[in-house]
C-alpha cells in the first residue's frame, strides 16, 4: 500500500483516494516574470514522476498545474521592460513550456491561467462575501480570518503572529492577518471588472478557483514547494472551505526547495539540512531574487535526462544541493547505465530502448522459477517498489536501480555473454527479462526513455573520428606486436579523460 506524508496531519498515512482508482492532484505553478530557472524545475519533475508512479500503480490521475499571469511582480516588470504584461506573460508562459517538455515532463493534464478564469474568480469571492467569510473596503476584498476557525492548522502558527496584507492596504482591513482577495486597480495596471470596481485577484484565491474547477470540492492532492505553506497554502484552505464546508485536499505534499551547495558530496548522500528544517530551506532557496541563471543556459550544459537524474536523486521531501560538481557526479553516474545500454545491444542484438516495459506494476511480475539472476532480479524490484510505496522516496529506488544494474552487470561477466560462443537461449533470455524490468523500473520514474542525442557536428564529431583513428592505429601495433605504441596510444588516451575498453567485439571508449 502507498503511504504518503501528509504535512496537514505531519505523518505518514496510507493513500486512499477520495474516489476510488481516481487522483486528482494540483500543483502551483509559476509566476511567470522571467525565465524558468533550475528551481521551477523541481515540482513538475516530482509530481509528474508522482503521477507516472500512480497510474503504473493503477489510477486514473488528473494533474493539474496553474500559471500564474497576473501579479505584482508581473506589472513591475513588463514596466522596467516598456512592454505589455499579456506580452510579457505569453514569453515567459512558452520559456516554462519549453523547459519542462526538455525535462521529459509531458504528463500535466491541464494548465490553467489566472487571466482565463477571471469569472470563476469573482464568483468564488462573492459567495464568500455573501456567506461572511469576506467583506468589501475601498475597492478591496478580505478574507476575514477571525471567521476560520481552524485557521493555521497547515502551518501551526497562531492567527496573532500572522500579519496579511501591509503597507497603504492595512487601513482599510479589520485585522492584520486578514488577506486579500480582490484589489482594486491602481491607474495604469491591468484590471478587470467586478462587483467591487475594477481590480484583480489577490494571489490565493487563482488557486481555490482553479483547483476546485478541474478537480472538484475536495480533491486528493495539492502539491507545492514548503516555502508556499503559509501563507499561501493556509489562505487556500481558509477561503475553499469556508465556502465549501469541507476539506480542500486529503493530503498536502510539499517537497524540499532547491539550495546552492556550500559542498561537494556523492549526489543521494549526506543531507546537509533535515527536511523539516523549513526556516533554513526559505533562506537559503534558489529564487530569481538571488540572481539563479535561467534554465535554458544549463541545458546549453548539461543533458535533461543528468538534470531529471539529480532531481530525483534524493527524497523530495528533503532540500535539494545544488552545485555543477554534484551535477557533474551525476553525470557520471549515468555513464554506467549508458555503458550497459551499450553492453546489452551487443549481446543480446536488440536496443535497451526497444524494449516494452509494463505499464502496471502486476504486468512486471516476473515469476523467476530457478533462475539466480532473475531471483536477484526481482528482489530489486520488489525493493524499488516499497522505496516509492514509502512517500515516493525517489531516492532509495535509484538506489535499487543501481543494484539492479550490478546484477545485471556481473551475469554477463559471469557467463562470459560478451563472447558469442558462450552465448545460449536461455541465458540470453534471463539477461532480456532482467532488463526489462530495469527499462520498467525507469519508466516509472520517466528515465531513459530515448536515447540521449549525440552532438551531431562541429568538433565533438571531428573529436570521435580523430578518436577511432588513433584506436585504429594501436590495434595495427598490437598485430604487429609493437605493444610499445599501443599502450602509448592508451596511455596517452587516459591522460586527456578518454577510456578504451577492450572486448571480444572491439575496443570502445568513453570519455570520463
Amino acid at each position: 500500500m502507498i503511504r504518503v506524508y501528509n504535512t496537514l496531519a505531519r505523518t505518514k498515512q496510507p493513500f486512499e483516494p477520495v474516489r476510488p482508482g481516481r487522483v486528482g492532484i494540483y500543483l502551483c505553478g509559476p509566476t511567470v516574470y522571467k525565465p524558468s530557472h533550475i528551481g521551477h524545475m523541481v515540482g513538475p519533475v516530482i509530481f509528474d514522476t508522482i503521477k507516472r508512479y500512480l497510474q503504473y500503480s493503477g489510477y486514473e490521475v488528473t494533474l493539474v498545474v496553474n500559471i500564474t499571469d497576473v501579479d505584482d511582480k508581473l506589472i513591475a516588470e513588463s514596466a522596467a521592460r516598456g512592454i505589455a504584461m499579456p506580452q510579457l506573460a505569453e514569453e515567459m508562459i512558452a520559456d516554462y513550456l519549453e523547459n519542462i517538455r526538455a525535462m521529459g515532463v509531458d504528463s500535466i493534464d491541464h494548465f490553467p491561467r489566472c487571466t482565463d478564469k477571471m469569472d470563476a474568480i469573482i464568483d468564488f469571492i462573492a459567495k464568500l462575501v455573501e456567506q461572511d467569510h469576506a467583506y468589501a473596503s475601498e475597492g478591496d476584498v478580505y478574507f476575514d480570518v477571525s471567521k476560520s476557525a481552524e485557521y493555521g492548522k497547515l502551518s501551526g502558527r497562531q492567527t496573532e503572529a500572522m500579519l496579511g496584507d501591509g503597507g497603504g492596504t492595512a487601513a482599510r482591513k479589520r485585522s492584520s492577518a486578514d488577506f486579500a482577495l480582490w484589489k482594486s486597480a491602481k491607474p495604469g495596471e491591468p484590471s478587470w471588472p467586478s462587483p467591487w470596481g475594477p481590480g484583480r485577484p489577490g494571489w490565493h484565491i487563482e488557486c481555490s478557483a482553479m483547483s476546485h474547477g478541474l478537480l472538484g470540492e475536495t480533491f486528493d492532492i495539492h502539491g507545492g514547494g514548503l516555502d508556499l505553506i503559509f501563507p499561501h497554502h493556509e489562505n487556500e484552505i481558509a477561503q475553499s472551505e469556508a465556502r465549501y464546508g469541507r476539506p480542500m485536499a486529503k493530503y498536502w505534499l510539499h517537497n524540499g526547495l532547491m539550495q546552492a551547495s556550500g559542498e561537494v558530496g556523492k549526489v543521494g548522500g549526506r543531507q546537509t539540512r533535515a527536511a523539516d528544517d523549513h526556516a533554513a530551506q526559505e533562506a537559503g532557496k534558489i529564487s530569481k531574487s538571488k540572481g539563479s541563471s535561467a534554465f535554458k543556459e544549463l541545458l546549453q550544459q548539461y543533458q535533461p535526462e543528468t538534470i531529471r537524474y539529480f532531481l530525483l536523486s534524493t527524497h523530495y521531501r528533503r532540500p535539494i544541493d545544488y552545485s555543477p560538481a554534484r551535477l557533474e557526479e551525476t553525470e557520471t553516474a549515468l555513464e554506467n547505465f549508458y555503458r550497459f545500454f551499450k553492453r546489452y545491444q551487443r549481446v543480446a542484438g536488440e536496443s535497451f530502448y526497444d524494449l516494452t516495459p509494463p505499464a502496471r506494476r502486476e504486468e512486471g511480475d516476473l515469476s523467476p522459477g530457478e533462475s539466480e539472476l532473475l531471483k536477484m532480479v526481482d528482489q530489486h524490484r520488489q525493493r524499488f517498489l516499497e522505496a516509492m510505496d514509502d512517500d515516493f522516496n525517489t531516492g532509495g529506488a535509484i538506489g535499487e536501480l543501481f543494484e539492479l544494474l550490478r546484477a545485471l552487470n556481473r551475469f554477463v561477466d559471469q557467463q562470459k555473454l560478451e563472447d558469442e560462443k558462450a552465448r545460449s537461449a536461455e541465458k540470453l533470455e534471463q539477461l532480456r527479462r532482467g532488463t526489462l524490468a530495469l527499462r520498467e523500473l525507469t519508466a516509472v520514474l520517466g528515465l531513459f526513455r530515448e536515447p540521449i542525442e549525440a552532438p551531431a557536428a562541429g568538433d565533438d564529431q571531428l573529436t570521435g573520428k580523430l578518436i577511432e583513428l588513433l584506436i585504429e592505429i594501436r590495434a595495427d601495433a598490437r598485430k604487429n606486436k609493437d605493444f610499445a605504441t599501443a599502450d602509448k596510444v592508451r596511455d596517452r588516451l587516459g591522460e586527456i579523460g578518454v577510456k578504451l575498453e577492450d572486448r571480444p567485439s572491439g575496443t570502445e571508449w568513453t570519455i570520463e
